[in-house]
């Protein structure tokens, strides 16, 4: 490997990896009850969901719909983070969730991990209802058919999280090149779901913005600077 390279992967990579490996080293799993927690229950319904008798307990407990009224939706935001897709493999999903949940939680602490994951989720579901309201005939409108499509379960979290916990360490191009492949994947595969997914990254986005403008009043429009041995703007929440 070049000395270009690594010296691009300890600035793009070094406080994240840094975070991690000492967290992981000093408490092991018990670092990441959350993300444990996560994997299990996306697991759990993902068996019961497959059963016979299993799959509209699951469908009324965590899946979302445009249709549905927001009291309902609401309700069932917080568990459909963890009811996979039915049509894709869910190695995947268990997958994502155990990296990018695992991360985010030893990086950000468990609330404000949930905080963001949940943020995400709603800005997809606000999106398809949005959508659906514009109609097809806008750019930003969805056909009056996706108000029955599920919305987005783990993934609109795992893609939130990821460009959230890549901002706050500094992984600028890592976070940048999430960005694009969802845009490319909305792009190719134009579902609810990868619109969805751009939907979460701007409710991200929108979160980031409100921080950073918080920060410049505190400070007086000067920029808090970043911790030594890291470059991410204040220490990683611990909760």
């Amino acid at each position: 490997m070049s000395p270009a390279v690594r010296a691009f992967a300890r600035r793009e990579w070094g406080s994240l990896y840094g975070t991690v490996r000492a967290t992981l080293v000093a408490r092991g799993w018990r670092a990441v009850p959350l993300t444990l927690t996560a994997v299990c229950l996306t697991s759990l319904f993902q068996v019961v969901q497959n059963q016979d008798w299993g799959y509209r307990p699951v469908q009324e407990i965590g899946s979302v719909r445009a249709e549905d009224p927001w009291w309902l939706a609401l309700l069932r935001t917080p568990l459909s983070l963890f009811v996979p897709a039915l049509d894709l493999p869910v190695w995947g999903a268990l997958a994502q969730i155990l990296l990018v949940f695992g991360i985010a939680e030893i990086c950000l602490g468990r609330r404000r991990t949930l905080g963001v994951a949940l943020l995400a989720t709603l800005g997809g579901t606000l999106y398809a209802r949005l959508g659906i309201a514009l109609g097809p005939g806008t750019p930003l409108g969805l056909p009056a058919s996706d108000a029955l499509v599920v919305d987005t379960g783990p993934s609109a979290a795992v893609v939130g999280l990821a460009v959230y916990v890549c901002h706050r360490h500094g992984a600028f191009w890592t976070g940048a090149a999430v960005v694009l492949a969802m845009v490319i994947e909305a792009v190719v595969k134009p579902n609810l779901a990868g619109k969805e997914h751009l939907a979460a990254i701007a409710a991200v986005l929108a979160l980031m913005a409100v921080e950073a403008w918080r920060r410049r009043s505190r400070t007086g429009g000067q920029e808090e600077g970043p911790r030594p041995g890291t470059r991410s703007w204040k220490p990683p929440i611990r909760s």
